[in-house]
């Protein structure tokens, strides 16, 4: 199963379930992640979601076969939009547990976390500039807001690791555990949260979320998607479909940069 749902008295824990291929989200795997939220925003047993993954990854991101069935027209209907609409508009709080390496959406997501710990060991990365794409999933903007804008730009630019303890200096998660302590840290912290009332907690996570945070990144989103129009299936995305398919590096060096 892509996913595993579990239940810690007012606590759902929601794990990405393909640690054989690294968590890594296809179209499967955003419906479920979709479905999984929208269900615990509306039950009255459920006060606080935690999102963490299971085996050595958060999610190593985007599927690249399922991306390239969506350049061929293979996919008629792509979960993505409806599972960012999920995650932004979720309206109880949100706590990301990130046990492994988070790359793309892995990384992305973690913008709409209201916490987020981290494992010492672990990195994060946006490899946008890599596969020949922009930012997605709103972190256009969101990056900006939560990071700074060198902070983001590095990020974004670069498509470099980012350690913990450099995730941690950027303002973009909550707390570096040690790795056999991740997930014990937050289970007990989203514990601690949903022993307030469920009613209270969404009042305040809707005050919050009137400052603009997720609309920020749902109208940078917007931007992103024609960015992507542009650039998916382009010659610089192919060469880099066709690098990770035939096992080797990218060469942009022949390519038409506009």
């Amino acid at each position: 199963m892509p996913l595993k749902v579990e239940n810690f008295g007012r606590v759902r824990k929601v794990s990405f379930n393909r640690p054989d291929k690294l968590n890594v989200f296809d179209n499967l795997q955003f419906a479920e992640v979709r479905d999984a939220l929208s269900a615990a925003d509306v039950s009255a047993e459920v006060a606080v979601v935690v999102l963490t993954g299971n085996g050595s990854a958060f999610s190593a991101g985007q599927d690249l076969h399922d991306m390239q069935r969506i350049i061929d027209g293979k996919i008629e209907e792509h979960h993505f939009p409806s599972f960012l609409e999920s995650l932004s508009n979720f309206g109880k709080p949100l706590i990301g547990a990130v046990n492994g390496v988070a790359v793309g959406i892995g990384m992305t997501l973690l913008a709409y976390c209201d916490i987020v710990l981290m494992s010492r060991e672990t990195r994060l990365r946006a490899p946008f500039p890599q596969l020949g794409l922009a930012p997605e999933a709103g972190s256009s903007g969101l990056f900006v807001s939560q990071m700074g804008w060198q902070n983001a730009a590095y990020t974004l630019f670069s498509g470099d690791w980012v350690s913990a303890e450099e995730a941690l200096k950027f303002g973009y998660i909550w707390k570096i555990s040690e790795p056999s302590e991740l997930q014990q840290e937050a289970m007990e912290l989203a514990g601690k949260i949903s022993e307030n009332p469920i009613l209270s907690l969404v009042e305040t996570k809707k005050l919050m979320l009137a400052s603009g945070k997720h609309q920020l990144g749902r109208e940078c989103h917007v931007r992103e998607v024609e960015a992507y129009r542009k650039l998916m299936g382009g010659a610089l995305n192919s060469e880099a479909a066709r690098a990770f398919f035939e096992g080797r590096p990218v060469d942009f060096s022949r390519m038409p940069e506009f």
